[in-house]
C-alpha cells in the first residue's frame, strides 16, 4: 500500500494483470491486521477482473506464516487447481506480463521464475541468486549468499502450473522454511525443470523505506530507461 508517484504499488501490479487475457481471478492475500486497510482499497481500485481477498488469520510477525505460507493457505482455502501466477506485493517493475506468461505457458508443466540482471554483483548477496544454463533453465539457486556467482536475482514473481500446485505444501512440511521464497525456489528446482525469464526496464524490491525513496525518484522516467534494482 506505500505509494509511488500518488500511486500504491499493488496498484501497478493490479494494472498489469487487468491486461492479461489469461488472468481470470486475482487473489490479494494479507493478514488479521491489515485487511480492514485491503478492503477499503478495493472499493477504489480499478478492476477487470474479479479480485478476492483472503485473511491468512495471522496478526504479528510472531504467527506469520512466511510467503510461502500463505500461497499454501490461499490454495488450501480456495481449492485452487489452476495454474497459479504468484507476485510478491512489494515488486514494483516497469515491464510487462505478457511475454512472461507466454514462454512460461509454453514450457508447462515446468515452472518458471521472473529474474533481474543487476549490474553491481555485490547487491546480488541481498536476493536469491539463479544461475542458468542455455535453454533457460535454472540450475542453481542460493538464497542470499555471501559471495553470488551470478548477476540474476529472484523477483518473487513466479508462475507455478497446477501440476506442481502439491509440490507447496509439501516442501513446507520437509523444510519448515516458508518465509523466503528463495528457500523454495532452491528446493523446487530439484524436483521439477524450472526455467528463468529475464525481465528487461527497471525493478525495485520495497524492503524499506531508503528503496522506497529510490523508486519515488527512478521509476517511470523516461520510457525504456533501465535502472539498477533498489
Amino acid at each position: 500500500m506505500l505509494e509511488v508517484r500518488s500511486k500504491p504499488i499493488i496498484d501497478y501490479i493490479i494494472d498489469k494483470l487487468n491486461s492479461i487475457r489469461e488472468v481470470d481471478e486475482i487473489i490479494v492475500v494479507t493478514n488479521s491486521k491489515f485487511i480492514s486497510k485491503f478492503k477499503i482499497w478495493k472499493k477504489k481500485v480499478l478492476l477487470s477482473k474479479s479480485l478476492t481477498l483472503v485473511d491468512d488469520l495471522t496478526k504479528s510477525n510472531a504467527d506469520r506464516l512466511g510467503a510461502i505460507g500463505d500461497v499454501n493457505f490461499v490454495i488450501n482455502k480456495l481449492g485452487i487447481k489452476e495454474d497459479l501466477l504468484v507476485i510478491g506485493g512489494d515488486n514494483l517493475f516497469s515491464g510487462g506480463l505478457k511475454n512472461f506468461l507466454s514462454a512460461a505457458m509454453k514450457k508447462k508443466p515446468a515452472a518458471t521464475i521472473g529474474l533481474f540482471k543487476l549490474k553491481n554483483l555485490k547487491d546480488a548477496s541481498r536476493y536469491g541468486v539463479a544461475k542458468l544454463n542455455r535453454s533457460g533453465r535454472v540450475i542453481e539457486f542460493l538464497e542470499k549468499p555471501a559471495k553470488p556467482k551470478s548477476h540474476l536475482v529472484a523477483m518473487c514473481l513466479y508462475y507455478i502450473p497446477s501440476e506442481c500446485l502439491n509440490l507447496v505444501s509439501n516442501f513446507i512440511k520437509i523444510c519448515k522454511k516458508s518465509d523466503a521464497t528463495g528457500h523454495y525456489i532452491g528446493w523446487l528446482k530439484d524436483r521439477v525443470v524450472t526455467y528463468g525469464f529475464i525481465f528487461k526496464g527497471s525493478w525495485y524490491d520495497i524492503g524499506d523505506f531508503k528503496y522506497l525513496n529510490a523508486a519515488k525518484e527512478n521509476f517511470a522516467q523516461k520510457k525504456g530507461r533501465s535502472n539498477v534494482s533498489a
